[in-house]
Order: structure tokens, then sequence, then C-alpha cells
């Protein structure tokens, strides 16, 4: 007699994860907010200048820094294509730089606007890139490139939603954009999410259950294990411990969400992310109070550990590069 102890033809479920064990990389005094995996590598930008990559084989840390016009852009956003790495600063200047051909960074883009203010930015593919900030003249602020990066133009506010008063996208994590196949979906400080289907080229709003009542709370990042499956999270980072409705699922390509753990641990978190090959079922998320992680879905949470950190990505099943205030480390889930 066989017995099947996963059901016939399943293949086995991984057990949950109980531990987490942390291996500090990098100290400064500076911070990161910004990772993007890419092949054999992790890069990350941060403040004063601070930008670099962690060699996934044996995690050595290299690092730089770029200084403009006598001063260190804040960098919360990167990016990256086959061929090129992207840094994209915050505030006024906003800066862009684009990997270079004699192999330094290179600006390629600049809004010298004191009300600018970028939060995120990603790539659906080797030509076409999106960049997101904060409401000006009426919509969020976005750059789109179709060229690979080489020019980037800012999207007319006739061409996208009309904002909220005060909307933003939380400059957190770099979270704030999920990108599967053509499709495009973006959090906002209140609330809202903003989709497009066609790499930017059309843009309607999903609406969530949330209710934003001061500007610091509302959804500070999401992502999405697949098309349909995605999970949004985040709070109020001046109350961390509340933890009402501040975890948003969907199961249909974001046309809908619901309320997940809400008045639940955990309470505010700056990065969520879904564990790579776990069916969607498993997701860790991450803020200044520590380390979160669920195996179903989303519906119910656990603390791992009270280490801070700003973002997380994975880079296999079960190792993942954080980064946050002073440091960058390893994380090792069993």
């Amino acid at each position: 007699m066989v017995l099947c102890l996963y059901g016939c033809g399943q293949q086995p479920v991984a057990p949950p994860f109980e531990n987490v064990e942390i291996e500090v990389l990098y100290r400064d005094t500076l911070s990161v907010r910004a990772l993007e995996v890419m092949p054999g590598s992790v890069g990350f930008g941060g403040s004063g200048g601070l930008f670099g990559s962690v060699d996934t084989r044996d995690f050595s840390v290299r690092t730089s820094r770029i200084g403009h016009q006598g001063s260190y852009p804040e960098f919360r956003a990167t990016g990256h294509t086959s061929t090129d790495f992207f840094l994209l600063s915050a505030g006024s200047p906003a800066l862009l730089y684009k990997t270079g051909d004699q192999g330094s960074m290179e600006l390629v883009y600049e809004d010298t606007d004191p009300k600018v203010f970028y939060d995120s930015m990603a790539f659906w593919d080797d030509l076409n890139g999106i960049a997101v900030g904060d409401a000006m003249e009426g919509c969020l602020s976005m750059l789109i490139t179709r060229d690979g990066g080489i020019t980037w133009e800012k999207l007319p506010c006739e061409d996208l939603p009309e904002a909220l008063p005060g909307e933003g996208a939380f400059a957190a994590s770099n979270t704030n954009i999920a990108i599967e196949g053509p499709a495009c979906w973006i959090v906002t400080s209140r609330g809202r999410i903003l989709y497009s289907p066609d790499m930017g080229k059309q843009w309607e709003v999903l609406a969530t259950p949330l209710q934003t009542e001061t500007e610091t709370r509302g959804l500070y990042s999401l992502d999405f294990y697949d098309a349909q499956q995605g999970y949004a999270i985040g709070g109020d980072y001046t109350l961390p411990e509340d933890n009402s409705q501040n975890k948003l699922a969907t199961e249909n390509g974001g046309t809908s969400w619901s309320f997940m753990a809400s008045g639940e641990f955990p309470g505010y978190k700056s990065c969520v992310q879904y564990v790579p090959g776990r069916g969607g079922r498993d997701l860790v998320a991450v803020g200044f109070t520590g380390i979160a992680y669920s195996s179903d879905r989303g519906a119910s949470w656990q603390p791992l550990s009270g280490t801070g950190f700003y973002s997380l990505r994975f880079v296999d099943d079960s190792t993942a590069v954080a980064s946050g205030k002073g440091a960058i480390a390893r994380l090792r889930f069993h």
C-alpha cells in the first residue's frame, strides 16, 4: 500500500519558518531604504549619497558615494535592467542616475522644483520603467522611460487619476510599486491603489476599504505573488502598535481588497514581500519594530525578531537581504 502524505501527485508543502538568523554584513551611520535584486547581487541606495551592492555568492558588500553640487543625495529608490542600475533621490533636486559607459553613475534626469519628492521606481523590462512621487499640480508625479532609462518623461496630469489632497507614496522601502507582466500597482499614502494594465499607458484607481485620517497613516508597501494574488501593508509610523486596518489582500488582481488580521499583530510595517517558491502562502514584513511572518497568506502573523529594518528582498526561498538604519544584513529563515 502506498501512503500519500501530501496527496498523490502533489508536491510536499514546505514547513513554516520558526526563526530567523540575522547576520550583519555592513554597518554605517547612514540609512538604507532601497534594495534591488539583480543577477548575482542586490543593489542598494541610501542616505548621504551611499549606494552599492551585496554579492549573493559570498555576501560581500561594495559601497560608493555620489555627491551633487556640494551635497549628498538621499536615495530612496533603485531599479535595474539587464544592463544598468538606477538610483533616484527623494527630495529637491530629484536626481536620477544610470550606470554610465565609463563605469560611474551618470545623471540622466533632474527636477529642481522645490515641491518634488520621489518615492520609488521599478522596471517592466529592459526598455520600460516607472518612477513615482508625491502629488504635484493635481496628480502623482510619474516618470516613464521607454528606452531603457536613457531618457525619462514626466506624465501630464491629464493622463493620470486626480490626486487626493496631500496624496503621495511613502518613500519607506522602495516597495510602493508592484509589477507583474505589463501590469503595475502603486499604493499611496491615502490608502488608494493606482493601476495600469499596459505599462503605464492607461491608469485607473482601485478602491480599498482603508480610511486615512492623518498624513502619516496609509499603505506603505505592496507585493504581488502573481497577477492575481497581492498583499499590502502599512499603518502609521508615529503609532507603530496600532494594528487596526493596516493589512489588505486581493485574490483578483486588485479589483477588490479585504482587510486581513485587523486588530491583530503586526502594527505598522514599511515593507512586505512574498517568500518565493511557496505558492503565495508565506509572507515576511519588516519595519523598525521588527520582523513579522505569515504562513497562511497573511490571515495571521507572528513575530520572528525584534530587530528593526526598513526593507528586505528575498534572493532565494529562505534567504533575504534586509536594510535599515545603519545596517545591511543577511536574513536566513529556518
